[in-house]
């Protein structure tokens, strides 16, 4: 399905408009700022209360934007450092990285018990919540839709993994048969080595099986669903290789029925694994477009 998503961030470089409202202004010994945007999601005590309680990016006190039925949970942040220069300095530091990171999931896992939220790509910054109005007001009917949608789902993460040396360790090669003929040792290498090729053959084909089950079965249950790159090297979790990595958005109500559902085709199958992940806020439904600089 075609979803539409929040807007695109607003770099430095461009003219500023003043910050509107008082709760926009920052300490002006601290330079000027900009507007990180974490989420989106309606107007109401909601969002409000979760502002007051949560704190962001560089320790910034939240606050909510509104425009018409619609609010934005922002916080200053430098401008220097969030300009499009400063930004590119920060996303080559990994410590800055993953700080920025961290803050930022936190305020959108946060935000999303408290309310429907549409959650912002890492590093969405606008010139200032002018510009965050103008967005929510551009775009209202596009992000209504989008909330009712989300409204009353979460966000599942489902992946499925092939590990041949446990299929190996559930499946040991035969015993010699004594009364054989004896083998070189040569030859007793081969046969030893086509069945290992065989029990890795075997394993890719009984979880790609698996996963096969494992997306009728959710999909069954779930409103939409995302397919995801399959991950390798230090994103990978748990032993093996990820052959299916896919999320899915999932009526709430259903959450402990889609767990089960989805990870019975792997029970009794050596060397396959089901990992499922979440309850989350859906990252993946809401995912805001590719970066746009735009002038005033």
């Amino acid at each position: 399905m075609n979803r539409p998503t929040p807007g695109a961030e607003e770099r430095a470089g461009s003219p500023r408009n003043p910050v509107h409202g008082p709760a926009a202004q920052q300490d002006p010994s601290s330079g000027p700022a900009h507007s990180y945007v974490y989420v989106l999601g309606r107007a109401g005590t909601a969002l409000e209360t979760a502002a007051a309680q949560l704190t962001g990016v560089r320790d910034g006190s939240l606050r909510a934007v509104t425009a018409g039925r619609l609010a934005a949970l922002v916080s200053s942040v430098p401008a220097d450092a969030f300009s499009e220069e400063g930004m590119k300095a920060q996303l080559e530091n990994l410590t800055e990285l993953e700080e920025i990171a961290r803050r930022h999931h936190a305020v959108v896992e946060a935000a999303g018990t408290h309310a429907t939220v549409l959650p912002m790509r890492l590093a969405t910054v606008y010139l200032d919540d002018a510009r965050v109005r103008s967005m929510l007001d551009e775009r209202g009917a596009e992000f209504d839709e989008l909330l009712s949608l989300l409204e009353g789902h979460a966000e599942v993460g489902v992946k499925v993994y092939a590990d041949a040396r446990a299929a190996a360790k559930a499946s040991p090669p035969d015993s010699p048969d004594p009364a054989a003929s004896p083998v070189s040792p040569g030859r007793a290498y081969l046969q030893q080595r086509r069945a290992r090729q065989r029990t890795h053959r075997d394993a890719y084909r009984a979880a790609g099986a698996v996963a096969e089950e494992v997306r009728v079965r959710a999909s069954a249950l779930a409103r939409d669903r995302v397919v995801h790159r399959p991950q390798q090297g230090e994103l990978a979790s748990g032993t093996g290789e990820n052959i299916a990595n896919e999320a899915y958005l999932v009526p709430t109500d259903r959450l402990p029925e889609f767990h089960r559902a989805v990870s019975a085709p792997a029970d009794d199958v050596p060397g396959v694994r089901v990992e499922t992940t979440g309850p989350w806020a859906p990252y993946s439904f809401a995912t805001p477009p590719p970066v746009e600089s735009r002038s005033a």
